[in-house]
């Protein structure tokens, strides 16, 4: 988050891939004005809906019931200030947002975790920060 930390204040995030929604969380404690969790596993919604619970965040927060790779397909480029992604290791998720994204930048920057040998498409403004097995790709929209 401290990559990040100038554009959350009064951003609009969306948490693609959300799992127990740590990463969106995070966002609304340093400022975030609303954040969209996007998951599709009832496991982990049940447990988003208890972390929001749990923080009483539930007037800044949509919970959207989707798989993340199609819900990104309805977005128009520009929906939202902040995007970030935590795909599962196994198969080619991240690769595959990383595509959508140089398509058509659905928010002014998109975060994406993927293990560190994982093969991202070449897109402008990309930079990869590595921290042992897991790496973190930043991609900036139309700079």
């Amino acid at each position: 988050m401290s990559a990040l930390q100038h554009d959350i204040p009064g951003a609009r995030v969306v948490d693609l891939f959300a799992g127990s929604g740590a990463l969106g969380l995070e966002t609304l404690s340093r400022g975030a004005a609303h954040v969209t969790f996007v998951e599709n596993a009832t496991a982990s919604l049940r447990a988003l809906e208890a972390n929001i619970a749990k923080l009483g965040a539930a007037d800044e927060v949509e919970i959207v019931r989707a798989d993340a790779l199609r819900w990104i397909e309805t977005l128009p480029a520009g929906a939202f200030d902040i995007a970030l992604a935590d795909p599962p290791y196994a198969g080619d998720a991240a690769s595959r947002l990383v595509a959508r994204f140089a398509e058509r930048p659905f928010a002014h920057v998109l975060c994406v975790e993927h293990h560190a040998r994982a093969e991202l498409p070449q897109v402008a403004n990309a930079r990869t920060r590595r921290y042992g097995d897991t790496a973190l790709t930043f991609i900036t929209a139309g700079e």
